[in-house]
């Protein structure tokens, strides 16, 4: 039976575990100038209807360093739902390649992909959700922390497809999330509730000063991601008192780590000052986006001949 990665609610602790344990493996043996392999002959077909720095770079690079190859479509190659039906995509994908990564709009685009490819998928980001850059910052928290457990991580801003795989990732590890955002911008209420269900410690909260307060990590993201440029001036306005900035930063720990998932609008939601300052680990969380990304590529094709160990 295939596995497809498309939502941190799909995956068991354990199974987080395995992939963070593999990720720095990984890291440490491209530091160190060793050569891994294990995808050698293997093909990543990479989807994406929307434009990218890291996704593309780091999908394509890890599977490069991991032996493969790597195709690249971009919207006028496919017509995902026009030219080409979802489910053709899959199965001719499904003939050709080893394993689907897919960056959308819709969510059900690449849960649509998965449900009719016999090949593992990978949801690069939907308008949902973003699996792959929430591992990565979590794998962050663990090198700059050492765990997960027991810390507090604050997210000033929308409620967006970071925020709903925060709150997926809360219900694997007792961490506590707390989201300062205004009325209107709360994250998917079905994410939320199903993750609540499960045990996640989730605040949200119009105070930015309640949600920072004991913060381990203050985290946030652009006011408007693509496909909302038209709401770019309404955003503005909301979210104006939602800036990570230095007064900010002074209510949360005196150690507290700076996050962002870039890219940066500098002087919106975040100023300069904090995003290059001393406790920024967000060219950390960059770089882990390409180690994390290749253990999951890694777990998911050689996952029918290995367990779920890191061995491989």
């Amino acid at each position: 039976m295939k596995r497809d990665l498309i939502s941190i609610a799909d995956l068991s602790r354990e199974q987080i575990e395995t992939l963070f344990s593999l990720a720095r493996r990984l890291k440490t043996d491209r530091r160190e100038g060793l050569p891994h392999p294990y995808l050698t002959g293997k093909t990543l077909a990479m989807i994406f209807e929307k434009p990218s720095l890291r996704t593309r770079v780091t999908f394509e690079v890890g599977m490069t360093q991991l032996g493969g190859s790597v195709v690249y479509l971009a919207p006028p190659d496919i017509g995902l739902g026009t030219r080409e039906t979802v489910p053709d995509v899959a199965q001719n994908l499904s003939r050709w390649v080893d394993i689907i990564m897919a960056r959308t709009f819709a969510h059900h685009t690449v849960v649509e992909l998965a449900q009719h490819a016999t090949i593992p998928v990978i949801n690069g980001l939907s308008d949902l959700l973003h699996p792959c850059q929430i591992l990565a910052d979590c794998l962050t928290l663990v090198e700059q922390r050492g765990k997960l457990d027991g810390l507090k991580v604050a997210f000033v801003g929308d409620g967006n497809n970071v925020v709903n795989s925060w709150i997926n990732a809360a219900s694997k590890f007792p961490f506590a999330f707390a989201l300062a955002c205004p009325a209107g911008y709360e994250p998917n209420a079905e994410v939320l509730a199903r993750a609540r269900q499960r045990g996640a410690q989730v605040t949200i909260t119009q105070s930015v000063e309640e949600a920072v307060r004991d913060a381990d990590a203050v985290y946030t993201d652009v006011w408007t991601s693509m496909g909302q440029e038209q709401e770019s001036a309404i955003r503005r306005e909301a979210f104006k008192s939602y800036q990570v900035n230095a007064t900010v930063m002074a209510q949360a720990k005196k150690d507290a780590l700076v996050m962002h998932c870039l890219p940066a609008h500098r002087g919106e939601e975040i100023t300069v000052d904090v995003l290059e300052g001393p406790r920024s680990v967000v060219l950390d969380q960059s770089e882990n986006r390409l180690h994390i990304q290749k253990a999951i590529m890694v777990w998911l094709l050689r996952q029918r001949r290995q367990s779920d160990g890191a061995q491989v």
